[in-house]
């Protein structure tokens, strides 16, 4: 059995090492775009590094177009089914996949799951694709990242793994009913079965101001989702691991 690790960039953008294969999820690079600002370590070059990516949904927040140019040319990068469109002319080598669907790329295999999250790439896009999770398995070690997504996200068909990526907060003033939040996120991570959960989705990015306007919705939201899922998480059944921005932290142990 190989190695596994992982290091969390921020956000939902993580690389997580499946023994010789390096798989990236939802890669965001920037420190600003649109409203949003990074409140955390910036990436570094290594980041751009990968033998596999995967965008689980449109949101720009997670198919960010400029952090996808800066991959090298021919890297696989799998994405909803529909958004192939939006990678044109970029060199990558880009795979649509569907809720269902089961690929071998880059050495690994991955399965594909829905999502409970908008389709839609903004609100007044007319562009949509079905949101998508993924299990991966390679090199006798596993993950799982389910992208964004609800409480009723089914999770039935989704096989234990070594690794849950489960995002567990936000980056504005509301969670809404297409997010779990940390009691959540420990719920879905024990219904799929998992050795170790690492929270993401939290504590990166949040709208210029208005950390002085909605400080407490910024502590629920922002600051503190990843240690009340540490909290939520029953220690008997999963290891709860706090991950910093940028660490790689080996999980052989």
């Amino acid at each position: 059995m190989s190695g596994l690790a992982v290091t969390w960039w921020g956000h939902s953008t993580t690389t997580v090492e499946l023994g010789a294969t390096r798989v990236l999820t939802d890669p965001v690079f920037v420190d600003r775009f649109v409203h949003l600002r990074r409140h955390a370590t910036s990436p570094t070059d290594e980041a751009t590094a990968a033998d596999l990516v995967l965008v689980s949904h449109l949101h720009m927040d997670h198919f960010h177009l400029p952090s996808l140019r800066r991959l090298a040319a021919g890297t696989p990068v799998v994405v909803p089914a529909g958004s192939r469109d939006l990678l044109a002319r970029t060199g990558l080598d880009v795979l649509e996949a569907s809720p269902g669907d089961r690929l071998t790329v880059a050495g690994v295999r991955v399965e594909v799951s829905a999502a409970d999250h908008p389709a839609t790439r903004h609100r007044w896009s007319r562009k949509a694709a079905q949101p998508v999770g993924f299990r991966v398995e390679g090199a006798g070690r596993s993950l799982w990242f389910p992208g964004d997504t609800g409480p009723a996200t089914d999770v039935s068909d989704v096989r234990p793994v070594d690794l849950a990526l489960v995002p567990v907060g936000g980056w504005g003033p509301t969670l809404g009913d297409d997010h779990v939040g940390p009691a959540d996120a420990a719920d879905l991570v024990r219904r799929v079965g998992a050795r170790w959960a690492v929270p993401v989705h939290w504590g990166t990015f949040w709208p210029l101001g208005m950390g002085r306007v909605a400080p407490g919705v910024r502590r629920q939201l922002f600051e503190t989702p990843g240690e009340r899922f540490l909290d939520a998480v029953d220690e008997d059944e999963v290891r709860g691991v706090l991950a910093e921005h940028g660490r790689r932290i080996a999980l052989d142990r």
